[in-house]
C-alpha cells in the first residue's frame, strides 16, 4: 500500500514539475518573441503565391510598426488594401473603384479583421503569432534547427470544437519554422518553411520559400523575390488617395453585434 502511494505521490509530482518547466517555457518564448518584434520594426515584400492547380499570383506587402499595413495582389485582382492605424482603404482597380473605410471596431474585433484582411499579402514568420491565451510549450528539435521549441494551443471554432495549432520554432531567436494545425475532424495542414533570408545585424531568420501541406500532400507555396527588413516607411505610404477617374465612396467599419 505504501509503495502504490508512494508510486502515485511521484507521479504526481512530476506531472507537476512538467507543467512548471512548460509555464516557464511559454512565458519565456512570449518575452522573447515580443523582443524579436521590437527589433523587427518594418519591412517590404515582393512575391508570388500559388495554389496546386491554379496560376501563380503576384503581390506586394509592406509593414511599419505599430500597425500599419499595405497589401497589394497582381491581375487578375489588381487590389490594394491598406491601413495607416485609423482607417482602411481598399483600392480595386479592376473596376475602378476606391473605397475609405473609418473605423469604429473594439480593438479585439479590429485585431481579428485586420489579421483576416491582409494574412493573403504576409506570410507567416515575420511578426510574432497570435497565439491563444491557453499554451503549451516543449523543447523539440527540426531539421532547419537542432535546437527548437513547439507552441500548442487550441483555438475555439464554435462553442463545442476547436482546432489544435502548433508552432515550431528556432531556439533561442524563434524564428519561425512551421505551423501545424489539426482540425476537429482529423485534418492536417500545415505550413512549412523551405528557404531562410537571414539578417546577421538583427541576429533573425524571416521565410523566403513556405509550402503549404493538407493531409500531407502539397497544397501550395509562397516565395519571395524582395525580402527588406526595417526599411524607412513613411506615414503616406499607407494612407491612400484615390486615382482619377474611380468611383469614391467611404463607409464604416463596426462591431457585429451594431450591424
Amino acid at each position: 500500500m505504501r509503495t502504490r502511494l508512494l508510486l502515485l505521490t511521484l507521479a504526481v509530482l512530476a506531472g507537476c514539475s512538467k507543467q512548471q518547466d512548460s509555464t516557464h517555457l511559454v512565458n519565456e518564448v512570449k518575452q522573447r518573441l515580443s523582443e524579436r518584434d521590437a527589433r523587427l520594426r518594418s519591412y517590404r515584400l515582393e512575391g508570388r503565391m500559388s495554389e496546386v492547380g491554379a496560376e501563380p499570383l503576384s503581390f506586394r506587402f509592406a509593414y511599419r510598426a505599430p500597425q500599419k499595413m499595405l497589401g497589394s495582389l497582381g491581375a487578375p485582382f489588381s487590389r490594394t488594401f491598406s491601413w495607416d492605424g485609423e482607417r482602411l482603404f481598399e483600392q480595386s482597380d479592376a473596376d475602378k473603384r476606391f473605397t475609405t473605410f473609418k473605423n469604429e471596431l473594439a480593438p479585439e474585433q479590429r485585431a481579428g479583421f485586420l489579421t483576416e484582411t491582409f494574412a493573403p499579402f504576409s506570410p507567416e514568420g515575420f511578426r510574432a503569432p497570435l497565439l491563444p491565451v491557453e499554451l503549451s510549450a516543449k523543447r523539440a528539435s527540426h531539421p532547419r534547427a537542432p535546437e527548437a521549441v513547439e507552441v500548442t494551443g487550441k483555438v475555439a471554432q464554435s462553442p463545442t470544437e476547436s482546432l489544435q495549432v502548433t508552432y515550431t520554432l528556432r531556439w533561442p531567436t524563434l524564428d519561425f519554422l512551421g505551423r501545424q494545425a489539426r482540425l476537429p475532424d482529423g485534418t492536417v495542414i500545415e505550413t512549412r518553411v523551405e528557404e531562410e533570408h537571414c539578417d546577421e545585424a538583427l541576429k533573425l531568420c524571416v521565410p523566403q520559400k513556405l509550402t503549404r501541406w493538407v493531409k500531407g500532400e502539397k497544397a501550395g507555396e509562397t516565395t519571395l523575390s524582395k525580402v527588406e527588413l526595417n526599411p524607412a516607411l513613411p506615414n503616406d505610404t499607407f494612407t491612400l488617395a484615390a486615382p482619377e477617374g474611380y468611383d469614391v465612396q467611404t463607409k464604416t467599419l463596426v462591431n457585429s453585434e451594431q450591424k
